[in-house]
């Protein structure tokens, strides 16, 4: 392990998260979500005591750098209180080093540092962000933003070269007037709010998108003056009648007007973001771009990013919302202020703290309503999974250490067979008991992708929503959108190794090399983090068997299939 400095890195907007990194090392990364079972939960005082240092090791450790950032919201004037943690809670060392930075910039540092690149342009595209007087950082010109103003986007061109360099090459603010809304990220967020209320619903959107004609309202393009994006009147308008567009699960309003509107909106953005992107592309000349806020999370114009710009390669962090931005703190702490090089890369997101196998078994001598096999072969434990998957057996997989992002990746997972829309309505139905036009992804050998999918490129992640090909939709009804689409995850040699192996068999069984792949979790909560949680949430849902090797767990009376 890295004997470098320890460094503490603390997100406490919403998706508040926390990172521990030993030098380059990290220890582990994880949204306050996961412990408190409350979705896209905010930071707030208490989070240290009462989340991380009670959960999460070496918090008892001394801590040689400290960063957070915060929002621009109440926080700020909550600072004492946040200081009155800290000092009951940490051991910081005798000559800690402290920062506070902006939201954009932690956003920055998430995706630029642990990337592939040495040279990028970088673009940080969210709903609102810091408040620029409440930070000083050399990429702010404070003199051009007097007040409160909040960066909506920022850009950036970052290089590693030398000592490395960041330079900012421009900036989207606005005045918090509510009646000039400005920015893609505050535009996708009155669309979403248009159609579902609550936080964390840009999802649904970017799913029932593709059920509508994005011409059909005949709305205009979003105003874009270089980085800079603004919400026409038309828009603004539209998006006010939410009582014409509140999408409801009985069927109030009219489908096809909601699903219009998701069209036109998803179209507008997408139209927007390339343009903003070119413009970056001419700014920087750089052929890499890194694209963190939470605006990366839509996958469907993710690809276009790379086949309709300039752009070459794109990097996105797998947590590329405000839950990473934990991430992006500890890194600028580890260059910034400790003066490190970062040699950390986000190959994986499995970035949860290190797996307890006790837990597993304490929990497991409680389950006597269930039946558990043991297989100390991790060959025969794999075999007896595909033989549930062939026979239309839907079932859980938890091991190892937990995915950070929102995505999972086959540590926290649902996996059944792709190849039957059956299949797709029955998790959406009965286990996930969510909207029934919500797509669900698929997991794919990488070299067997291209048969699948218009993909030219790895995608561990489930960032891409890429064409699935004639031959694919033919195969995969569970996991093939209604445009033809899938969120793939691709899953190659060197890759978590009992999904891969999981694939391998599949395709020998069934000749496809595919499963369906969705979050281990219930409508409303997080997906699950110990092992207590994935039984509570197996126990609560008609799944078939949960894995968690070495063992498999049953129910005593099986579900029946679900065709």
């Amino acid at each position: 392990m890295d004997d470098g400095p320890a460094i503490l890195g603390i997100n406490r907007t919403q998706d508040a998260s926390a990172c521990l990194l030993r030098g380059s090392t990290l220890r582990w990364a994880i949204q306050k979500e996961r412990l408190s079972r409350v979705k896209h939960h905010w930071g707030r005082p208490g989070d240290v005591r009462d989340y991380y240092a009670a959960r999460l090791p070496g918090l008892d450790e001394p801590i040689d750098v400290l960063v957070e950032c915060y929002s621009s919201d109440a926080e700020i004037d909550k600072l004492p209180a946040y200081e009155r943690e800290l000092a009951a809670t940490l051991r910081l060392a005798p000559r800690a080093r402290r920062a506070r930075i902006s939201h954009h910039v932690a956003h920055l540092y998430s995706a630029f540092h642990p990337s592939p690149f040495t040279r990028a342009a970088v673009m940080v595209i969210d709903g609102q962000g810091s408040a620029v007087a409440d930070f000083t950082e050399r990429w702010a010109d404070a003199a051009a933003a007097p007040g409160h103003w909040r960066e909506v986007s920022s850009f950036y061109l970052a290089s590693r070269d030398h000592a490395g360099s960041i330079d900012c090459v421009g900036k989207q603010l606005w005045d918090r007037d509510e009646r000039q809304p400005a920015g893609l990220g505050m535009f996708y967020f009155m669309l979403t709010q248009a159609i579902f209320p609550g936080e964390g619903n840009e999802g649904k959107v970017m799913g029932l998108a593709p059920f509508g004609d994005p011409h059909a309202l005949a709305m205009p393009p979003l105003d874009v003056d270089g980085c800079r994006v603004f919400v026409p009147d038309r828009w603004r308008a539209l998006l006010a009648e939410r009582q014409r567009f509140r999408y409801a699960p009985s069927g109030g309003g009219a489908f096809h007007d909601i699903a219009n509107l998701a069209a036109a909106g998803q179209y507008a953005f997408e139209e927007a973001l390339l343009r903003v992107a070119r413009w970056l592309h001419a700014r920087t000349g750089a052929d890499q771009l890194c694209f963190a806020g939470g605006t990366a999370l839509n996958c469907s114009v993710n690809e276009r990013l790379l086949s309709e710009t300039p752009f070459r390669s794109l990097f996105i962090p797998p947590t590329p919302g405000d839950g990473g931005t934990a991430l992006g703190c500890a890194v600028y702490g580890l260059t910034e202020l400790a003066e490190r090089r970062c040699d950390f890369r986000w190959r994986d997101d499995y970035l949860g703290p290190p797996p307890d196998a006790a837990a597993i078994e304490a929990a497991l001598r409680d389950a006597d309503d269930l039946r558990v096999e043991r297989f100390d072969q991790a060959g025969a434990l794999c075999s007896r999974m595909v033989d549930l998957l062939a026979t239309n057996k839907a079932l859980a997989l938890f091991q190892g250490r937990s995915e950070f992002g929102p995505r999972a990746l086959g540590h926290r997972s649902i996996l059944a067979d792709p190849r039957s829309e059956r299949m797709r309505d029955w998790i959406n139905a009965r286990v996930k008991r969510r909207e029934w036009f919500r797509p669900l992804a698929p997991a794919v050998l990488l070299e067997r992708a291209g048969d699948y999918f218009d993909l030219m490129h790895p995608a561990p992640f489930m960032q891409f929503a890429v064409p699935v090909t004639p031959f694919g939709a033919e195969r995969l009804g569970a996991t093939t959108h209604i445009d033809r689409s899938a969120r793939l995850q691709s899953v190659g040699p060197d890759d978590d190794p009992l999904l891969r192996a999981l694939l391998l068999a599949f395709e020998a069984r069934t000749g496809v090399p595919v499963l369906l792949n969705t979050s281990f979790n219930r409508k409303d909560e997080p997906i699950v983090e110990t092992p207590a949680e994935a039984l509570e949430t197996f126990r609560a849902t008609p799944l078939h068997a949960l894995a968690m090797p070495p063992f498999l767990v049953r129910k005593r009376v099986e579900p029946d299939a679900p065709f």
